[in-house]
């Protein structure tokens, strides 16, 4: 065993093999895998392994479609056979939500330029003559859907890894690693220590072990799972043919050929958790005790839409393990809070996403950025907040709900609330539903006075479109309240805190107190990774509010600077509250609780300071997010309840509304802001989104300025927009396809909402530079089905800021 190596992978399941494979394609060829067993031990050997590519992700949808393609290429490469079949798949629909989902999935195979498309009943039976198709309203087929063999691609990447250089021990427990001053790691295993400069986690049922030996944490929780495959059955050995797998969703089981049988699995309301405790050390190949009664009302439905199921023998069941974050997508990424240590866990469709993980992994590692924005998988998007009980319950919701929808905008009730602000009681005794943020409970919306709101989910418009529209009217005609507690807050203090800084963030940070500005942070490729507003409170202190979301995300960044002595930064996030007072009322409103003099002229827009208002001290910016008039408000978490009746009590008669995060996103669609996450990505380049003017290449050094100065001149690929869009019943709201009138695909929408203060239908999205122009048409695919949409201008609402800075 060698001594020292690039990358050790712990894990010789199908990602961790994946991950060796693409380390040493982008030339880490001195990198090592340990496995503690056999390869494909744990979860990987006994899984169904179906392929599919269109997700509600359209990045996603790309790694899916880059992983099918490569394991065809990993069997001409390596000689080993993968054990591929695609006959197709077909996908039902029985519910008018569903088939709202498949026609939107249809949209963007035509933007992907992949094929799946609708069927007939008559064309589907020809496919599939053993199914029964009563009560299906739409069917879609993607030919080429199917399966693979899992021991024979997990083999193919360790083979290719091998002949790239890589070595891969088996039966080489890992027990120890160790981090050293430097950031490198010693990686103790029973047959010696490697000195490794990364460390990837790719240990799958034992992620939470192996993430201990490093002092971490994973949100994740270990679940039974069965299948069951059927003898022989007559009518598919007299088929001659391999059938297409089959997707009924609605029925809530899976089904696809296996041999000259079926293979049946499902995902039941009464799940059970296995080793909650953590995954035992000597568990390896085994299969845990099959109990199929608690599948088999999901079993039954299968039998009415394949009745030849019904008569067949079971050959075997296999009820095994799987591992499972609170959202049952993958935890992967570097660890904020450690130098060099990688993870990628908890993933379920292991079969369709294995290559574009280890990719992606890979060009994290190698060249320092994924090339695809995949925050929705970052292990970032959890903190300490995710609790076991918090992961348990979460995890429990989306095994049972494997197969149902998620509708835009849905907020799942199981483990919470997790944290909630002292103004949480009153929020809910004024109508708040709320939502989940980073932790947090955050209104969404107020119903309206009297009644116990709850909220609808669909493709369609749904129960909070009217109230939200009430907010939002209130706010722009008046006043409302909105709770930004949940916005991510730091501080950064000492005498050299600015020039520090200024080494991180691409915008010159503010050099006099009081004053605001809003600037980009630069990821490795020069594209945009957050956003902050930083104001100057004192000479040596400064504050910093961003994504509350991408809180830890933000602490690569922070950490990736080193800090001059003196130099202190410490996140605000949760010592802090805060409100969002906005509308053309609302210095009315503040001046009645501060002496401070908030006219124009004495406090101008992006402009801050320190205010004693209604006897509480705060930090007031003079921003908002709505477009409007408005100032920013923060106070100690222990005066956010005193704040907000003082609030409400002075502005009863100017008609205070709460407003809500609902209502905030159709004002900011309608004033034209973006958003990070949507609008702004590091896939974005600064020219393309309008903040190039924000960075300042004559500061000599800050993240992302190399990457940034190779590609500043260049034209923008695309443009972000604001459409027009004639629709009525529904609203974009983000992911859908646009193209040109001719069919060309041409771009895609990153928000959208109903613009209630301006009564239209809007939507920001990203075009194509030469089909960019004022005043053209286009078609947004809502619903899968085409909506014409003129390109603006500019935003409908106070193009020329002037309210803004009224």
């Amino acid at each position: 065993m060698k001594s020292h190596a690039q990358a050790v992978v712990i894990g010789g399941g199908l990602i961790g093999c994946s991950i060796l494979y693409h380390l040493a394609k982008l030339g880490w060829k001195d990198s090592v895998l340990f496995e503690r067993s056999e390869l494909t031990s744990g979860s990987t050997w006994h899984a169904a392994a179906g392929i599919h590519g269109l997700h509600d992700n359209n990045n996603v949808s790309k790694l899916q479609y880059y992983t099918m393609r490569l394991y065809k290429e990993l069997e001409s490469e390596t000689g080993q056979g993968c054990g591929i079949f695609q006959p197709g798949s077909l996908y039902l629909a029985q519910t008018k939500d569903r088939e709202h989902q498949l026609r939107i999935q249809a949209a963007k195979a035509r933007y992907f330029k992949v094929d799946f498309h609708e069927l007939s009943v008559g064309e589907a039976q020809k496919l599939h003559p053993l199914v029964d198709f009563a009560g299906v309203r739409c069917i879609m087929f993607e030919p080429d859907g199917g399966n693979v063999d899992p021991s024979g691609v997990t083999h193919a990447y360790a083979q290719g890894a091998r002949q790239r250089g890589a070595e891969i021990h088996r039966f080489t427990p890992v027990i120890e690693t160790n981090p050293r001053p430097d950031g490198t790691w010693d990686v103790v295993t029973t047959k010696g220590t490697v000195h490794a400069d990364v460390v990837v986690n790719a240990a799958g049922l034992w992620g939470r072990e192996v993430a201990r030996l490093a002092g971490i944490e994973l949100p994740l929780m270990t679940m039974e799972h069965q299948y069951f495959v059927t003898e022989t059955i007559p009518e598919i050995a007299a088929a001659g043919r391999r059938l297409p797998s089959v997707a009924d969703r609605d029925g809530e089981y899976y089904l696809r050929q296996e041999g000259l049988g079926l293979l049946v699995g499902a995902y039941e309301r009464d799940g059970r958790f296995w080793a909650e405790e953590g995954t035992p050390l000597d568990f390896g190949q085994e299969l845990l005790p099959d109990d199929l009664e608690r599948i088999s009302e999901n079993v039954e439905r299968a039998f009415k839409r394949i009745p030849v199921l019904a008569k067949a023998g079971i050959k075997r069941v296999i009820n095994g393990p799987m591992i499972w974050s609170p959202d049952s997508a993958a935890l992967f990424g570097p660890v904020p809070e450690l130098r060099n240590y990688f993870c990628c866990n908890g993933i379920i469709p292991g079969f369709s996403q294995s290559g574009g993980l280890g990719m992606l992994v890979a060009q994290w590692i190698v060249e320092g950025e994924p090339e695809f924005d995949l925050f929705p998988w970052d292990l970032a998007r959890y903190g300490s907040w995710a609790t076991k009980p918090f992961t348990k319950a979460r995890a429990l919701d989306c095994y049972a709900h494997r197969f149902k929808i998620h509708f835009p905008y849905e907020e799942r009730e199981a483990g919470r609330p997790v944290r909630t602000r002292p103004a949480y009681e009153r929020q809910k005794a004024k109508g708040a539903v709320f939502g989940l943020s980073y932790g947090w409970e955050h209104p969404l919306w107020y119903g309206p006075a009297g009644t116990e709101p709850s909220e609808t989910y669909g493709f369609e418009r749904q129960n909070w479109f009217a109230p939200v529209g009430a907010e939002c009217k209130a706010l722009r005609s008046g006043v409302g309240i909105i709770d930004i507690s949940n916005f991510a807050k730091y501080e950064a203090r000492g005498a050299r805190a600015g020039e520090w800084l200024d080494r991180i963030v691409a915008n010159r940070v503010p050099t006099k107190v009081g004053r605001s500005c809003l600037t980009p942070l630069l990821g490795k490729r020069g594209g945009i990774a957050g956003d902050f507003t930083v104001t100057k409170v004192a000479d040596d202190h400064y504050l910093l509010f961003g994504s509350g979301m991408a809180e830890r995300y933000h602490a690569r960044y922070f950490n990736a600077v080193p800090k001059p002595a003196g130099v202190t930064m410490r996140s605000l996030s949760e010592a802090w509250a805060g409100f969002n007072v906005a509308g053309p009322r609302a210095r009315d409103l503040l001046q009645r609780l501060t002496n401070e003099d908030l006219s124009n002229e004495a406090f101008p827009f992006m402009q801050s300071r320190r205010l004693t208002v209604a006897g509480v001290e705060a930090v007031a910016l003079r921003v908002s997010f709505t477009g409007d008039l408005g100032w920013e408000l923060y106070v100690e978490e222990k005066n956010q309840l005193a704040l907000y009746d003082a609030l409400f009590a002075a502005g009863a008669d100017l008609g205070v509304r709460p407003v809500g995060s609902r209502a905030l996103l159709s004002l900011r669609v309608e004033k034209g802001y973006g958003s990070w996450g949507r609008e702004y990505s590091p896939e974005y380049w600064p020219q393309e989104v309008g903040f190039d003017r924000l960075i300042k290449l004559d500061k000599p050094e800050f993240l992302g300025r190399d990457a940034y100065v190779t590609l500043k001149d260049r034209p923008p690929r695309e443009k972000l927009v604001m459409l027009q869009v004639a629709v009525n019943g529904a609203d974009a709201v983000g992911g859908e396809p646009i193209f040109a009138l001719d069919g060309t695909p041409v771009g895609r929408v990153s928000s959208g909402a109903y613009g209630h203060f301006v009564q239209s239908s809007l939507a920001l999205g990203f075009i194509k530079t030469q089909h960019a122009v004022p005043g053209a048409t286009f078609e947004i695919a809502i619903l899968g089905r085409p909506h014409r949409a003129t390109l603006l201008p500019g935003p409908l609402f106070d193009p020329e800021g002037q309210r803004l800075r009224a």
